[in-house]
């Protein structure tokens, strides 16, 4: 007997297929590229091309197209490739996402990691949708609790809002984006998890994201071993079902790690399909790839109601924040989060950065009393970090400076601070900093 659901899914494969697809045969393979005769008259850039060959099934996406033929980038090594070999046209790539995809582990075409059938959803997305009309968007809406101190009070985060994550590796990135999927309050997460290593999927899953965090997410992974055309995808099809949900009317919280690494891949695209290399190895389209992505999260259309609130990662090493995709992301988003690596190393988890970090919801997301704490807080941190050389060396004598005598009163209690959880959320939060700016 077959329940309900499995007939939902039948249907939505049966209504999937095509009985008739143009077929191609390979003419020329090598160098990482494929030339497919027969297809040049009904295949467009960007379409999807399945590769029969004798070592399997593969994968390929057209990158150009010529009188002479098709050229294909393969998802894969290629090896096995003969001339001759058919090549069926499937055309633009789409995918369905399903209500019954929460709670699951998803590969960027759609199919189950996690050992059980994963059904298709009754409508099919295009991978590179556009973003909502900028004149219909609605504003941002109102503050999240996150269960940190520091994003409760000093970084707000609301909703509709895009922040970037920006930190080197191993400084508490993972953790930090496993916290926030547990303790903010969102219909669905979604999660990507783009050339991550593939012990940390797991890792990631049981350990960051827990029971409670993996109970309302969709993860959406291509891990580091996996082609370029696969990783690049790996975002688009997460930012798809983020779409799918917000179009519901829901609050969709998206995860991205990284952008840096779909950058990367989408380069290895570009540069086999031609494009030169003018950004610090970067193609020109790296920034327009990056942006759309970007300006595709955030408020949602206002008849829909839905919005996608999204936090981006990007890996900077040396805390290069000049470096070609962190400045093009810092550019088109809400706010910016540095994690410091001297923060971490010093026991300081998150590693927060206050000073050198921004969320552009203020001060709209916060009151008039708990925006002066902010920039009193702000300015004893400041205060204390201009004068820390002169202060660690004995140099600074009590008196000196009015500013940096109240920097040193507060500071140790400030900075614990900025690593505490916040389980009373933001009103408490900010109780509990004002205690702090005010003792004597």
């Amino acid at each position: 007997m077959m329940n309900g659901r499995s007939l939902e899914t039948l249907a939505c494969e049966i209504r999937s297929m095509t009985p008739v697809r143009p077929v191609g045969r390979v003419v020329a393979a090598g160098h990482g590229i494929l030339t497919i005769g027969g297809l040049q008259e009904d295949a467009a850039l960007g379409d999807h091309v399945r590769l029969e060959t004798r070592h399997g099934v593969l994968r390929g996406e057209v990158i150009n197209i010529s009188r002479d033929g098709v050229a294909v980038l393969p998802d894969g090594s290629g090896e096995g490739i003969r001339i001759g070999d058919p090549a069926v046209l499937k055309g633009a790539p789409v995918i369905a996402p399903s209500d019954h995809w929460v709670g699951r582990i998803v590969d960027p075409y759609g199919n189950s990691l996690d050992g059980r059938s994963l059904g298709r959803g009754a409508t099919e997305r295009p991978l590179r949708a556009s973003p909502p009309v900028a004149t219909r968007r609605r504003p941002l809406g109102e503050r999240l609790p996150t269960g940190l101190a520091v994003f409760d009070t000093m970084l707000p985060l609301v909703r509709g809002q895009r922040i970037g994550i920006f930190s080197g590796s191993g400084v508490g990135k993972s953790t930090l984006l496993g916290n926030l999927t547990r303790q903010v309050d969102c219909d669905v997460a979604v999660v990507a998890l783009v050339g991550e290593r593939g012990r940390e999927v797991r890792e990631f899953v049981e350990s960051n994201l827990g029971p409670a965090g993996m109970k309302k997410s969709v993860v959406v992974t291509a891990t580091s071993d996996q082609p370029p055309l696969a990783r690049r995808r790996a975002m688009w099809t997460a930012m798809s079902i983020a779409e799918h949900f917000r179009d519901q009317g829901k609050h969709v919280l998206f995860l991205a790690d990284s952008v840096t690494r779909f950058a990367e891949a989408h380069r290895e695209v570009a540069l086999a399909a031609g494009e030169s290399s003018s950004l610090r190895g970067f193609p020109p389209s790296t920034a327009h790839q990056i942006m759309t992505l970007a300006e595709r999260a955030g408020p949602g259309d206002v008849r829909h109601g839905g919005e996608i609130t999204a936090v981006f990662t990007v890996l900077v090493a040396g805390s290069d924040m000049d470096e070609p995709v962190a400045d093009i992301l810092r550019g088109v988003l809400d706010g910016h989060v540095i994690l410091d690596r001297q923060i971490a190393e010093r026991g300081r988890f998150p590693a927060v950065d206050l000073l050198r970090s921004v969320s552009r919801s203020l001060p709209g997301a916060a009151s008039e009393a708990e925006n002066a704490l902010i920039r009193l807080a702000r300015q004893r941190l400041g205060a204390y970090d201009r004068a820390e050389v002169m202060i660690q060396a004995g140099l600074y004598t009590s008196g000196s400076d009015p500013e940096v005598d109240a920097a040193i009163q507060v500071y140790p209690q400030l900075d614990s601070f900025l690593a505490e959880l916040s389980p009373e959320g933001p009103e408490g939060a900010f109780a509990r900093l004002g205690a702090i700016l005010t003792r004597r």
